[in-house]
């Protein structure tokens, strides 16, 4: 790294491209070396900022530029040091932890007997995790394409970022909490910001459809008990209206049909189910979904939870960029208040409307907060916003208990 250079001769190479109309001087009380308030000369704000941008790496500063009423302002701040090499050992251990947490999930919905009874059949534990095989493998395609989209994308725009931590959920109904990456900057502009947050979902999407086409393929439509025993139960996926369609389309029917809709429409029925899951389809068909079906409906689920347009999630990201630090803390209000009311339906909601309130209030801004949107990203953005209302479930799942 160079030595870093005079105030002058910082103020000398800025003025270059920004028209400076006053100077501050910070020290490390104030976090930022010097602060610039004035305009980007021309109109291309994008490579201005860039010009800046590599300037300052070479100088182990990182320049932030914002709006400032009429103008802008260039702040000039320390670069964060990454001393601390990357344990690629961690991600593994993770990634294999999580894949036996998944194949365990997995075999417990497969299995057609309990391996348990006698401990010491390595055999018969082995037999048990081998038929979990379907879920597993199926469910981390779908997790590991959201994560590398993330991160293929990040290094394509040449952000700094780790390879993916995979979080394992064992005796949990899919064995995981899903992934995440950890961006050791903050991407350089909105339109980076935006490709990084959609890169993940879409490339999720594009495993997630077919896995769930081919499982849906492989499942059966068998009725639903009238009554359920006592001490036992029934689980009922929840349905999102692409999950809706793909069903109707494979099998020719609204599933879970009812044994009968009453005195009210089919469509006031299924308005009704789809965000209350009640009347209980008890009776009625369903589809017994094959374990690769139940991999894409996870899938969908998963990234339905990422898509929702508030805080740190994709949804998030997408939302803020595409409608600002305002229209995001509408939105925020607004998916809160839907959660808390569908947490009648389904309680697991309540739970993250205390995690978005608790984490989803602060947003990552890009270095270059002037560069707007391009259209073509705006129309992209739209179509995630679309995508996230066709896939998200009002009422995840149903237990039903005898």
């Amino acid at each position: 790294m160079d030595a870093q250079p005079s105030t002058d001769e910082l103020t000398q190479f800025i003025s270059e491209l920004f028209t400076i109309e006053d100077i501050t001087l910070g020290d490390h009380r104030q976090g930022f070396v010097a602060r610039y308030r004035g305009m980007l000369k021309g109109t291309d704000s994008e490579s201005a900022f860039n010009k800046v941008k590599d300037k300052m790496d070479s100088l182990g500063l990182l320049p932030i530029l914002r709006p400032d009423g009429e103008r802008q302002e260039l702040l000039l701040v320390k670069a964060p040091e990454h001393k601390k090499k990357t344990r690629l050992w961690i991600n593994l251990v993770l990634f294999i932890a999580t894949f036996i947490s998944v194949l365990f999930a997995g075999a417990l919905y497969s299995a057609t007997s309990d391996p348990f009874t006698s401990p010491l059949d390595l055999q018969a534990i082995a037999r048990f995790l081998w038929s979990g095989w379907p879920f597993a493998v199926s469910f981390m395609a779908i997790l590991a394409t959201h994560e590398f989209g993330h991160y293929l994308v990040g290094r394509l725009h040449r952000v700094k970022v780790t390879l993916p931590y995979f979080i394992p959920f064992p005796f949990s109904m899919i064995g995981t909490m899903g992934a995440f990456i950890n961006m050791k900057e903050p991407p350089r502009n909105k339109k980076h910001m935006l490709d990084i947050a959609m890169a993940g979902p879409l490339a999720g999407l594009i495993v997630t459809i077919p896995v769930l086409i081919i499982g849906l393929s492989l499942s059966t439509v068998e009725p639903i008990p009238a009554v359920i025993p006592e001490g036992l139960g029934f689980q009922i996926e929840g349905n999102s209206i692409l999950y809706l369609l793909l069903k109707y389309l494979e099998f020719g029917r609204l599933l879970p049909q009812p044994a009968s809709y009453g005195n009210i429409g089919t469509v006031l029925y299924w308005l009704r189910y789809f965000f209350t899951g009640t009347p209980l389809p008890l009776g009625g068909l369903d589809v017994m979904i094959h374990p690769v079906a139940w991999a894409g409906w996870a899938g969908l689920l998963i990234t339905s939870l990422n898509l929702i347009p508030a805080g740190q999630l994709d949804g998030g990201h997408i939302f803020h960029v595409l409608f600002s630090r305002k229209g995001s803390k509408i939105a925020l209000w607004v998916i809160v208040i839907t959660l808390a009311a569908l947490g009648f339906a389904w309680n697991g909601w309540w739970l993250w409307v205390m995690l978005i309130l608790f984490f989803g209030r602060g947003h990552a801004e890009p270095l270059d907060q002037v560069t707007p949107l391009d259209n073509r990203r705006k129309i992209l953005a739209a179509v995630m916003l679309v995508i996230f209302i066709l896939i998200f479930m009002p009422v995840p799942l149903l237990v039903i208990a005898g």
